[in-house]
């Protein structure tokens, strides 16, 4: 038997041969845009200087210098406030007023309430003080703050949320000062800032340290801060440090990260996009010791900027700096961030002040692409008019006149179920964190037995075209109109999310906008939808899952000829990062690394609701001839979700090896949600990136399209028939088209209004609202087949408590949103059992309606198919 490297090796290499002849795109990277604004007032320049925004004006506060020549003269303090401001006619200095003291050397974060200011010290003392600047267009205000803990100078400060977090620095003018402590202070904690109180965390376990950089950024998982080299004194021995310390305040905790490339200190760091941390200025320790003897000779500092991405846990150089200034802050102003003043070499300040704009380089997407992709496309909407001919009532129009083959139809569950989550969310979420999000699709399979034994019997039994028919029957009219109601509400939202999700995908992989990328979207699926109706649907959602798998397949062949190793040095970058891990054991529900239980419990609770109560799901229940193909179409679906979650997890596991062996490709601009079409875009080879680009686009119109046939059918079976608002079979089926277009209308609007690129996570988003619509529902459903007490009163109260439970989890609650579905469909079903039961009222007749009441027999295969 031979092992099982040599069978991948077997199959994989002659493909990953082929590929690494292919032509490439080209590759990412991260432009830094240096632009110098106008200089300091102090024409000396300023080190130390507090730095920071308000009122949307730079303040550069204290600092000190040397008077020329600098080498025959003494350090001076100062308390000059100058503020940047800008005007109709570009940047203009203005006059701040003076701080309570000349001070330099301190830690300043840009707070809501002002700059804050901490620490600092002159040429005999260091402070302990703390204080706002607020800029009011006129002077600057000074109002005090709590003082820090102890004093503190060459430290560095950031911010996450409210709270600040200072780490590092020395407590007196010495260097044997320094300290490894970390405070933090919320800074929403009470509207007296004398008042507040400054906590003492876990202090760094590395060495002391002074002269350190610190930063903010998220690693995939949590919001950290990041500490980063400096010096220290060792037995009275300067020690330089380029250690990197990652600290996350959710679990008060330290780990150390990979080193930097070098020796930095006294330098300026931030966090840029939602994953990289950018060093763009700092010393390092060639020539410490030369410096009374270089002088006026010694070159300054290295001007080379690197960045270090959190989550790959990799450093790369990011290019030249056209200046070098240390001793200074990073503020970040509006897009882009500043570097006010600074060293630039012993002795020399600089009164340059440097605006740098992050940028993405571009790359064209290719005449082939644009072929392949248009040419999907445009087939897609030929599926459509193909179909438009064959819907001659409502009944071919939602239900395909129940002649869909059963693996047609398992197909289009299939596609519906997974979508452009599937493509896009499930890649960067193992990319970023691991695989324990896949636990929950592999609780697919035995949701199924649910469906197939139970709910699809009940809807095929009673000739259901909505699935809300079975709860009128059960519960009564308001139960049907509640859960209509609530379910195109969640397609609506659903619809936005995907669209906007894979448009801001699209943004990094093609050049069109996220807004185009979503009106394409959904102006061609409301076309073929509108059209077709569900036999569109469902064969261009066949089509679709296909390309969808084709794609994802052919996308790891490349990834895997592009990691340091192949196939081998895939598996031992992901092992050693703990990539494939699939389970977190512990019982916090709010912990960003969800723990196993909630995955279990959260992943069967939603797909319970959907494979009982969601429309677009039920919808394909009926479209097949005999509940024995429905059975299949299930079981197909089902069974499908396993490989597909494995490709797709493995899509991102790769993506985190290929990037790990390639930082350099990492672009800073893109999200978390855009690292696959980011190596879509640059990657993969010219024509095939058209491919995949069209199984993006696959993944997101096989639910968009599903959401507006099954709202459309929703609104006119549960809303229109029984109002009898139309008077012929032909005008229910113009009634069917015009809701298709008016709901895939609204839903494309919407979702023109999420693409928001701040949203950390689309995926995450999605689970919101999945939760606080469908586990509702899907406590209704269980109601109404495990229960025979529950009457119409408690399962309306069982649905408005639950309803109003999920609103409050998502507004005041920090609970892992995974278990939305679960809380939403728990608090239903437990509330309406017991409200029954206070009630007292019996419900009517349940022939049929619960699984204790069912008929003694099956119908035949002739009785089911008329």
């Amino acid at each position: 038997m031979p092992h099982p490297w040599t069978l991948l090796k077997f199959l994989f290499v002659p493909f990953l041969v082929i590929v690494g002849l292919l032509p490439q795109v080209g590759r990412a990277e991260t432009v830094l845009d240096w632009q110098q604004l106008p200089d300091l007032p102090n024409d000396l320049g300023v080190a130390g200087p507090f730095a920071g925004v308000h009122n949307d004006s730079l303040i550069v506060a204290g600092g000190a210098n040397f008077p020329r020549p600098v080498w025959e003269s003494n350090k001076q303090w100062t308390d000059t406030i100058d503020v940047l401001v800008r005007t109709a006619e570009g940047y203009q200095w203005k006059a701040g007023g003076k701080l309570p003291r000349p001070i330099a050397y301190g830690a300043a974060v840009t707070t809501k309430q002002g700059v804050l200011c901490l620490g600092g010290c002159d040429a005999e003392k260091v402070y302990a003080d703390a204080f706002f600047l607020q800029w009011n267009g006129t002077t600057v205000k000074t109002i005090p703050c709590a003082p820090l803990p102890q004093p503190m100078a060459y430290g560095q400060a950031a911010m996450i949320g409210q709270t600040v977090y200072v780490v590092g620095g020395q407590s007196e003018t010495g260097l044997a000062s320094a300290t490894n402590l970390l405070w933090s202070l919320d800074l929403s904690a009470n509207e007296d800032p004398t008042k507040l109180q400054w906590k003492t965390l876990e202090p760094l376990p590395g060495p002391t340290r002074s002269f350190n950089l610190v930063a903010h950024q998220h690693d995939g998982f949590n919001d950290s801060i990041y500490v980063i080299g400096g010096r220290r004194d060792n037995n009275g021995q300067t020690q330089f440090l380029q250690d990197v310390w990652q600290y996350t305040p959710k679990t008060n905790t330290w780990k150390e990260r990979t080193s930097a490339p070098r020796v930095i200190m006294a330098g300026e760091a931030i966090g840029i996009g939602q994953s990289h941390i950018f060093v763009l200025g700092s010393a390092d320790e060639s020539n410490f010791d030369r410096v009374d003897q270089l002088k006026d000779a010694h070159p300054g500092f290295p001007q080379q900027a690197f960045a270090y991405h959190t989550i790959t846990d990799t450093w790369i150089e990011a290019g030249k700096t056209p200046e070098n200034l240390v001793t200074t802050t990073a503020v970040r102003w509006g897009d882009s961030i500043i570097i006010p003043s600074g060293e630039v070499r012993p002795r020399v300040r600089s009164p340059h002040i440097w605006k740098i704009t992050p940028a993405s380089s571009g790359k064209s997407f290719g005449w082939p692409n644009y072929v392949v992709l248009f040419g999907y496309l445009l087939a897609m909407v030929g599926v459509g008019v193909f179909f438009s001919r064959k819907n001659k009532n409502t009944d071919d129009y939602f239900r395909g006149g129940k002649q869909i083959p059963w693996w047609a139809a398992g197909c289009s569950i299939f596609a519906t179920m997974l979508s452009s989550l599937t493509f896009m969310g499930f890649p960067s979420k193992a990319f970023a964190q691991d695989w324990v999000y896949a636990v929950g699709n592999f609780t697919i399979p035995v949701v199924a037995i649910l469906a197939v034994y139970v709910a699809m019997p009940f809807y095929r039994r009673i000739d259901a075209t909505s699935a809300y028919q079975y709860l009128e029957m059960r519960f009564g009219r308001s139960a049907r109109v509640f859960a209509s109601g609530s379910f195109v509400l969640f397609h609506l939202f659903r619809m936005a999310i995907v669209m906007s999700l894979t448009a801001l995908a699209l943004a990094v992989a093609t050049p069109l906008s996220p807004a185009q990328s979503v009106m394409l979207m959904g102006v061609l699926s409301i076309v073929y939808c509108t059209m077709g109706g569900i036999e569109a649907v469902i064969w261009t959602d066949t089509i679709q899952s296909f390309v969808l798998l084709g794609g994802a397949l052919l996308a790891v062949g490349l990834l895997l000829s592009g990691v340091d190793g192949g196939i081998e040095g895939f598996w031992k970058i992901a092992s050693e990062s703990h990539k494939f891990n699939l389970a977190n054991l512990h019982a916090d529900v709010t912990n960003a690394q969800v723990a196993l239980w909630v995955v279990l419990v959260g992943g069967i609770a939603q797909n319970i609701s959907s494979y009982t109560a969601d429309q677009a799901v039920v919808q394909r229940y009926v479209t097949t001839s005999t509940s024995q193909e429905a059975s299949k179409s299930i079981w197909i679906s089902a069974w499908l979700t396993i490989p597909a979650t494995l490709i797709f997890f493995t899509i991102g596991t790769s993506l985190f090896a290929f990037y790990h062996s390639n930082p350099g490709k990492l672009d800073a601009m893109a999200t978390t949600d855009q690292i696959f079409p980011l190596f879509i875009a640059r990657e993969i080879p010219i024509g095939l990136a058209g491919l995949i680009v069209a199984g993006v686009f696959a993944a997101a119109q096989s639910t968009v399209s599903t959401s507006m046939n099954s709202s459309a059918t929703a609104i006119i079976v549960d809303f229109l028939r029984p109002m009898n608002l139309c008077t012929t079979e032909k005008s229910y089926l113009s009634a069917a088209r015009l809701c298709t277009f008016a709901v895939g209308t609204f839903g494309t609007l919407l979702g023109i209004l999420f693409v928001d690129p701040n949203i950390r996570s689309l995926f995450d988003a999605f689970i919101v609202i999945l939760g606080i619509f469908m586990g509702i529902l899907g406590g209704l459903f269980l109601l109404g087949a495990f229960t025979r007490k529950t009457n119409q009163f408690g399962a309306m109260t069982g649905a408005l408590i639950g309803s109003a439970v999920m609103l409050l989890l998502w507004k005041f609650s920090k609970i892992n949103s995974y278990l939305y579905p679960a809380a939403g469909l728990s608090v239903c079903f437990a509330t309406g059992y017991l409200a029954s039961w206070i009630a007292g009222k019996a419900p009517g007749d349940l022939s049929g309606l619960t699984i204790y009441d069912l008929p003694a027999r099956e119908p035949t295969l002739a009785e089911d198919a008329s």
